[in-house]
């Protein structure tokens, strides 16, 4: 895909900052669980946490292709990051662009934009991962306030993040219609956080329950109407998935050129390594799938940027990238034998954080269903035309 002048300068400026900025701190972080909090202020001054919001909100209005290009560069240095970009960028500030007020914008949006505060969503339960109809959490109406129980799980930022957006239940008894979504910030009575969770990668992003106790919600802090909550968890999937499959193409070139960097210089029965032809079959196949994630990638936003729909095209991607991205990593770790298997080399963390992105943001078994139904829907449509 041929780049026009803004969206190369756009994917430059993310890999000057995040070579430079992200790379020589991203294994320390992993290791030490530290929250990159001072390279997201200057992400934020960067305009990368405000990529897909418009001017008059403070962000930098661009399109889903240059949004795809940086995410990859950052997540190319430190995956850790570049999760954290992805949802604040992708559903955060996207649902409450598509569903706040104007009030709401301007006291949340804004600042969100500027990479001021980070904002996290909260969808997922103990019992509630891939099928958002059957959470439990409830929201009732009490005067001027919701009052919200229930714990929310797996939530990136949670121990973090500054506003949540929070998927709730006003009325159990018409499923998913019965949703509705709310802006939580950290001081709000009744809510409090669970504890980090000890996680195989993306160690310095934190992950958190999130622990509603009568927690006192005021009622202009409803996002969209009542019963709009699946709504709007459902119209940031597209983005969502868009930016971690971005994320799963810069993890996945990391690993690539970590592994013909190290088989170049590896020498063993008097030759390099990537002299050898199983190897060079392996470096072959791995830079083909990069490129053929990537290919997809840029397809379903370029696709977005049309204005057309994209799901079968976001899910699509999602799921070839993330799978891509494991079995990359897996094989950068194999060449680089022993030395792969300890923290002297990157790879090791490479295949650590890429063991996710096939659970998070719909797991691979969601996308292939949504997949299905999208091509079997098309051909419905053609034999009856």
């Amino acid at each position: 895909m041929q780049l026009n002048k803004e969206q190369a300068m756009i994917q430059k400026m993310a890999r000057e900052f995040a070579r430079k900025e992200l790379a020589p701190l991203a294994a320390e972080r992993d290791q030490n669980h530290e929250y990159p909090e001072t390279s997201l202020k200057k992400m934020g001054e960067l305009g990368l946490l405000g990529m897909l919001v418009p001017e008059e909100y403070g962000g930098e209005d661009m399109d889903t292709v240059s949004y795809a290009l940086a995410m990859s560069e950052i997540a190319y240095s430190c995956a850790s990051t570049a999760v954290i970009m992805s949802v604040h960028n992708s559903i955060c500030c996207g649902s409450l662009l598509r569903f706040g007020t104007e009030e709401q914008k301007k006291k949340y949006l804004e600042p969100m934009a500027a990479g001021e505060f980070i904002c996290s969503f909260a969808l997922s339960e103990p019992e509630s991962g891939s099928d958002p109809a059957s959470l439990t959490t409830s929201a009732e109406k009490r005067g001027d306030h919701y009052i919200l129980n229930g714990t929310k799980r797996w939530i990136t930022g949670g121990a973090t993040s500054k506003l949540f957006i929070v998927l709730a239940k006003t009325d159990p008894d018409t499923g998913h219609k019965g949703i509705s979504a709310f802006l939580v910030t950290r001081e709000m009575e009744g809510f409090s956080t669970g504890r980090l969770e000890d996680k195989m990668g993306q160690c310095a992003s934190d992950t958190t329950d999130l622990l509603f106790s009568d927690c006192r919600v005021p009622a202009d802090h409803l996002l969209g109407n009542e019963g709009d909550g699946f709504l709007v968890a459902m119209s940031g999937l597209d983005d969502g998935r868009i930016g971690i499959a971005a994320l799963a193409v810069g993890l996945g070139q990391a690993a690539l050129d970590e592994a013909t960097g190290y088989a170049k210089q590896r020498v063993q029965f008097g030759r390099p390594i990537a002299q050898n032809q199983g190897l060079r079959w392996m470096i072959a196949d791995m830079a083909t799938e990069v490129e053929a994630a990537r290919l997809l990638v840029l397809n379903a936003a370029a696709k977005k940027d049309l204005g057309e729909r994209c799901s079968k095209e976001a899910s699509m991607a999602k799921l070839y990238a993330s799978e891509m991205a494991n079995r990359v990593a897996g094989q950068a770790l194999q060449i680089h034998g022993g030395y792969g298997y300890t923290r002297e080399f990157p790879v090791e963390r490479f295949y650590r954080d890429a063991r996710v992105l096939t659970i998070y943001e719909g797991t691979s078994q969601v996308q292939r269903i949504v997949i299905a139904n999208e091509v079997l829907g098309d051909r419905k449509k053609r034999k009856e035309n």
